[in-house]
C-alpha cells in the first residue's frame, strides 16, 4: 500500500482534460487531504474531444479548460498548467520534454504521477496515442532532462534550476501495481469526472463503470470488502 508521509508537492502530467480524473483523482484527493500541494499539467486542451460538430475547436478547448478546472477543485487542486499542444497530435518531442521539464523545475515535486507509456491491448482506451506520447515525454523529462543542468539551457533564462524527482507513479500500469486506498475519496472522484459534461453521453454509466473499476482493483489486491483502490507502478527515479 502506497503511503506519502514525506511528500510536500506532487505533479500530475496527463495528455487531456479528464485523464487524471479517470486514472488518479481519488489518489489526488487523498494527497490533498494529507496536506500535499498537487499541481496538474495538461499537455493538450482536449480540443478534439466531444461530439458537437457545431462548436469551434477553440471554444471546445476553452470549455474543457473550465471543466478541468472545476474538476480539480473537487479534489483540492487549484494549480493547473495547460501546455496547449494539439489534441490528437501529441509526440514525445524535445519541445514537449522541455515544456514538461520547465513545469517540473518550477513545481519541484517529490512525486510525478503520469500515464503509462506502454500500450495495453486488453484495454485499448487507456492507450490513446496521446497518452503514450505524453507519458514517454514525462518520463524523459523526469530522467534525465529536468535534473540535467545542460539539458535545455534556455530554462535558465527563466531562473529554473534543475530538479530531481524521487518517484514516478504510473497510472494503471501493466505490471507491478501498488494500490492506494481511495475509499474515502470515491464520491469526490466521481464528482470530478462529472464536471467533464462535454465528454459524457451517459454520465450514470460512466460513474458506475469507474466505481466498479476501483472496487475490483481493491478486491484483486486484497483490500477489505467495500474498499476502493487506484493502482500505480512506482518507478524509483532518485
Amino acid at each position: 500500500m502506497l503511503t506519502f508521509p514525506e511528500i510536500e508537492r506532487a505533479l500530475v502530467v496527463t495528455a487531456h482534460p479528464d485523464d487524471v480524473d479517470f486514472g488518479a483523482a481519488g489518489t489526488v484527493a487523498t494527497l490533498t487531504d494529507a496536506g500535499v500541494h498537487v499541481t496538474y499539467c495538461l499537455v493538450t486542451d482536449g480540443d478534439a474531444g466531444g461530439s458537437d460538430r457545431s462548436m469551434s475547436r477553440h471554444d471546445m478547448a476553452m470549455l474543457r479548460r473550465r471543466e478541468q478546472t472545476d474538476a480539480a477543485a473537487q479534489v483540492g487542486v487549484t494549480d493547473l498548467v495547460f501546455l496547449g499542444h494539439g489534441d490528437g497530435r501529441v509526440q514525445p518531442t524535445l519541445q514537449l520534454r522541455a515544456d514538461i521539464s520547465a513545469v517540473i523545475r518550477r513545481v519541484r515535486p517529490r512525486v510525478v504521477i503520469s500515464q503509462s507509456p506502454e500500450r495495453n491491448l486488453d484495454r485499448i482506451y487507456a492507450s490513446h496515442p496521446d497518452h503514450l506520447a505524453a507519458a514517454e515525454a514525462t518520463l524523459c523529462a523526469v530522467y534525465p532532462d529536468a535534473r540535467n543542468p545542460f539539458a535545455f539551457p534556455e530554462l535558465f533564462d527563466e531562473d529554473l534550476e534543475p530538479w530531481a524527482v524521487d518517484e514516478v507513479w504510473v497510472m494503471t500500469a501493466l505490471n507491478g501495481p501498488n494500490p492506494i486506498d481511495v475509499t474515502a475519496a470515491v464520491d469526490r472522484k466521481i464528482a470530478a469526472l462529472m464536471c467533464h459534461v462535454s465528454q459524457h453521453t451517459d454520465p450514470q454509466r460512466t460513474a458506475t463503470m469507474v466505481r466498479e473499476w476501483m472496487v475490483n482493483a481493491a478486491k484483486q489486491l486484497g483490500l477489505p470488502d467495500g474498499a476502493a483502490a487506484e493502482t500505480f507502478r512506482v518507478v524509483d527515479t532518485r
